[in-house]
C-alpha cells in the first residue's frame, strides 16, 4: 500500500517536497490558498486542494485519508503553521514536520506538536558554504551536527584498485556506502572489484575525518 502524505503550503520548499514524495511512489495531498499554485501542481500529485490552512474545518476533511505524515511548509505565516500542526495532530497524523525560519519559530512549532523541524534556507546556506570550501568533494550533505555524507571522484592513483586494496576505512576512518560507475549507483558493490576511472564514491563519516580526508595524501 502506498504511503500517503499531506503538504501544507506550496512555496518552493513545499512544492519540491510534494513532487519528490510523489516521484518516490507516495500519494501526496497538497493544500494551498493560491489557485494558481494548485493548478500548476494538480496533475503531478494525488490530490490538490485550494484552501486556507488556518481553517481547521477544511483540513479535517483530509482526516479520512489515513495520512502517514504531513509537512507544514508555510513558515512565512506562523498562525497558519500552528493551525496546520494542531489539526494534523488532532487528525492522528503520526509524524508532522514543520518548516521554520529561526529557532524562536521552531520552539513555538514544537510546543504545539511538531515532531521535527527543518530550516531549508539555513541548511541550504550551510551546504553551499561547505561545497564552496571543499576542493575534494562534489557534494557535502550534513546528516547531523557531527556527521556528513559526501560525494567525491576517486583520485587518479586509485584507478584500477579495489576498495579492499585501498583500505579506505582503515586509512581514513570513513565508510564507503556506495559507488557510482557510469552514472549507475551500486550499493552492493563488490569490494574486490577494480574501480574504473571516473568512479564516484559516496562516503560517510564525522565532519572532522571528512575534512582530513579531503586534504590527505591519497597515494
Amino acid at each position: 500500500m502506498k504511503k500517503q502524505y499531506a503538504v501544507f503550503g506550496l512555496g518552493s520548499f513545499g512544492r519540491s517536497v510534494a513532487l519528490t514524495l510523489e516521484s518516490l511512489g507516495c500519494d501526496v495531498v497538497v493544500v494551498d490558498k493560491s489557485l494558481e499554485k494548485i493548478q500548476e501542481i494538480a496533475d503531478s500529485v494525488a490530490y490538490a486542494m485550494r484552501a486556507d490552512v488556518t481553517d481547521p474545518e477544511v483540513l479535517k476533511t483530509l482526516g479520512a485519508r489515513n495520512l502517514d505524515g504531513a509537512v507544514v511548509a508555510v513558515s512565512d505565516n506562523l498562525e497558519a503553521s500552528i493551525m496546520s500542526i494542531i489539526v494534523s495532530k488532532e487528525m492522528g497524523i503520526p509524524h508532522v514536520v514543520a518548516k521554520a525560519k529561526d529557532d524562536l519559530q521552531a520552539t513555538v512549532l514544537q510546543k504545539v506538536g511538531a515532531d521535527a523541524i527543518v530550516y531549508p534556507e539555513r541548511d541550504m546556506g550551510t551546504r553551499l558554504a561547505k561545497n564552496l570550501m571543499s576542493t575534494a568533494f562534489a557534494d557535502w550533505i550534513e546528516l547531523s551536527n557531527d556527521f556528513s555524507l559526501v560525494e567525491t571522484e576517486i583520485p587518479e592513483s586509485w584507478i584500477g584498485k579495489s576498495l579492499i586494496e585501498l583500505r579506505v576505512r582503515e586509512r581514513f576512518d570513513v565508510n564507503v556506502v556506495s559507488v557510482i560507475i557510469d552514472g549507475r549507483v551500486k550499493v552492493t558493490f563488490d569490494p574486490q572489484e577494480s574501480l574504473p576511472a571516473g568512479t564516484i564514491l559516496i562516503l560517510i563519516g564525522s565532519n572532522d575525518t571528512l575534512e582530513r580526508f579531503q586534504n590527505h595524501d591519497k597515494n
